[in-house]
């Protein structure tokens, strides 16, 4: 009797672990900026690049979603299917209305575009009007919140937290506003999406704007699943010297590692350097890599076979680095989690 309940009991527990790992298939944001503007090599995908994306996409059967919809799903705890993408825009710069648009349309992709409000307001040639965000959205393209001048959100020297917390919202409520001035009332709405300028922001600028009802978008890399942290949800970021098939086809593969916790999502170094991270996970996940941006090694230190921390063993550089940490799962694809570092 003892055997057959003991028996049981691993059959329950085995089945525990199956399904909190089912559980945790994500979906995969890619960013992008600029499309066929090859003078700005660092934001920039050529067109020859957009195509095979969007091709592999068609080709291989994948569930391209609005951003806004998978985030939904994350906030109403409902299960994201295999093979869900998303396809995001910062800065609605001219060439994704020029050169990107008639792509998606070929292929019917929606998509979402962060959208800064005032190079559209003064009528700049290098960014799209809103006569052409409106033939867009009819479309089905949906735009979401990048601020309107594209300000840091992290405070500035000398700004004290009343005024800089009033510029943040200025920024923010004031974007907001246009939006749905030019866009329609329902615009960024159903959640509200916020792209960081520059992809920066801080613990404390997080939770602010968490407190205006936002869901922060970072430039963090990785795949986001239902453990994501809607403070600081991560894209990959696509330009020219990242945006190779071999890379592409490696990101879309990827799982969010499955964390339970973190020590803090504060990315902004102000004495220990280099910092230190701790993840706790929600299951033993085995062979775990951690990486700085250059691509070398950090030791991992386990604490139990659920919870490890890492510190590079050199200072890091200004202005921002990356802990990324990997491991393979056993369906041939990544388990992918990336802590954003800026060093002023």
């Amino acid at each position: 009797m003892k055997k057959v309940l003991l028996g049981f009991l691993c059959l329950l527990f085995f089945a525990e672990i199956l399904s909190a790992q089912n559980s945790d298939e994500g979906a995969v944001v890619f960013m992008y900026h600029r499309f066929g503007e090859t003078k700005y090599p660092s934001t920039n995908i050529t067109m020859e690049q957009f195509e095979k994306h969007l091709q592999y996409l068609s080709q291989n059967d994948y569930k391209v979603w609005s951003l806004s919809k998978i985030v939904r799903y994350i906030v109403e705890g409902r299960e994201i299917p295999k093979k869900v993408v998303a396809l995001t825009i910062d800065d609605a710069y001219k060439s994704t209305y020029t050169h990107a648009f008639a792509r998606f349309k070929e292929y019917n992709f929606p998509f979402t575009v962060f959208v800064n409000s005032s190079p559209a307001d003064n009528g700049s040639k290098n960014y799209m009007s809103w006569d052409e965000m409106r033939e867009m959205q009819a479309f089905g393209a949906e735009f979401a919140n990048h601020s309107i001048t594209h300000d840091y959100m992290l405070p500035k020297e000398g700004e004290d937290e009343q005024s800089w917390k009033k510029r943040i919202r200025d920024e923010i409520e004031g974007a907001q506003k246009r939006l749905q001035e030019e866009l329609g009332e329902a615009t960024n709405e159903n959640p509200k999406l916020f792209s960081y300028p520059f992809g920066e922001y801080t613990k404390e600028s997080a939770e602010y704007i968490q407190s205006l009802g936002y869901i922060g978008i970072t430039q963090t890399s990785g795949a986001i699943g239902m453990q994501s942290d809607t403070r600081t949800l991560p894209r990959f970021a696509m330009s020219e010297a990242y945006a190779n098939m071999d890379g592409f086809t490696l990101k879309i593969k990827t799982l969010p590692l499955p964390i339970e916790s973190v020590s803090s999502i504060e990315p902004l170094v102000k004495e220990e350097n280099p910092p230190k991270l701790t993840i706790k996970l929600k299951y033993p996940v085995k062979n775990v890599g951690c990486y700085l941006s250059s691509g070398k090694a950090i030791a991992v230190e386990w604490m139990s076979d659920r919870e490890f921390s890492v510190q590079a063993d050199e200072k890091l550089k200004a202005p921002r680095d990356r802990y990324t940490c990997t491991a393979a799962s056993k369906d041939g694809r990544w388990y992918w989690y990336s802590h954003f570092w800026i060093l002023k």
